[in-house]
């Protein structure tokens, strides 16, 4: 391993006082990088003891702090009974020691990776930019069919973030001169295009201190993960659905799809197709349908534009009360 300056971090208002290193919290996707010589940064700012590990209602509004672990937020009364698809979907993720470790902060900012990324000796724009990219044409099963560029077909692998982008989730920062930021989680990750070894919007050394979720979230919500084995395993597709029901017709409907880009992926067609109608299943496959419009395979992942319309489908169908598969 290179070696590293390493910092604390005491509070967030002491960010201008540390160097701008990369944020060390769970360490459960950095470390690892870092002993494949993957990831080599400079300086490691350890912020886990920065105050930033509670979970707190405030107004009209729910605040998770960054250092809150993923086992404490899934296991949160509030979260369990307000917001039951953010804690199914952490619930669904990674190992149980894991998830002990792993930060609501760290588990946004994971690298989006694919195999071909840890492989050194395989070319990987995201590791390398300019290299090329060996899923392009390799074993790209787990890949992206959204999104994607010819420069990158990644997928971002966290559960969580795929929940908090049905939620609506917003992300609190706080950058080196002592200023806030407010960035939507939809908006945090970035799509590859020509920089795919940019995964996310914020600025260096900029540092996210809480996430915060709307007080009142739609009452109806369901996630569900497709995966190869049943548990400790990366989504082949994933999603979020958040809606409520007045009158028997669909409000405030919100759907994430997860294992399908470099992002979680807010289906915004489908859901302005679907937003204050009445259920019905053909009108569920027919947003799906033009969801999927401008998805694109790359040989061995092309069955994902099948599966995630139909992993809807039946999730609409059950929260709804339609029935049926």
């Amino acid at each position: 391993m290179k070696p590293f300056d390493y910092q604390r971090l005491e509070t967030p208002e002491h960010l201008g006082h540390v160097d701008a290193g990369r944020f060390l919290g769970g360490g459960t996707n950095l470390i690892d990088l870092m002993k494949h010589q993957i990831e080599t940064p400079d300086v490691l700012v350890d912020v886990t003891r920065a105050g930033m590990d509670r979970i707190e209602e405030r107004g009209d509004a729910v605040l998770i702090g960054s250092q809150v672990s993923n086992t404490d937020l899934a296991s949160h009364p509030l979260i369990r009974r307000d917001y039951p698809v953010l804690s199914s979907a952490l619930l669904s993720g990674a190992t149980q020691q894991l998830r002990n470790k792993a930060t609501t902060g760290g588990n946004l900012l994971q690298r989006t990776r694919c195999q071909y990324f840890y492989d050194t000796a395989r070319a990987c724009n995201k590791r390398e930019p300019g290299s090329g990219c060996d899923a392009l044409d390799g074993l790209n099963r787990f890949h992206a069919i959204l999104g994607a560029s010819e420069n990158c077909i990644a997928v971002h692998p966290s559960d969580m973030a795929v929940a908090m982008a049905a939620l609506g989730a917003v992300v609190v920062t706080r950058k080196r001169d002592g200023t806030e930021g407010r960035i939507p989680v939809t908006e945090l990750h970035r799509l590859p295009g020509d920089r795919p070894d940019l995964d996310h919007v914020l600025d260096e050394g900029e540092l996210i201190v809480a996430v915060e979720l709307p007080a009142s979230p739609p009452r109806l919500q369901s996630y569900r993960k497709v995966r190869d084995r049943s548990s400790y395993a990366f989504a082949v597709v994933s999603a979020a659905i958040a809606l409520d029901l007045e009158d028997g017709h669909m409000r405030n409907l919100r759907i994430a799809l997860g294992g399908v880009a470099h992002k979680p992926w807010r289906a915004t067609k489908a859901e302005a197709m679907l937003e204050g109608k009445m259920p019905e299943a053909a009108l569920f496959m027919e947003a799906l349908e033009q969801e999927m419009a401008d998805a694109e395979g790359h040989g061995h992942n092309d069955f994902k534009k099948i599966l995630a319309p139909r992993v809807v489908v039946a999730m609409l169908r059950e929260l709804t009360g339609l029935g049926g598969n």
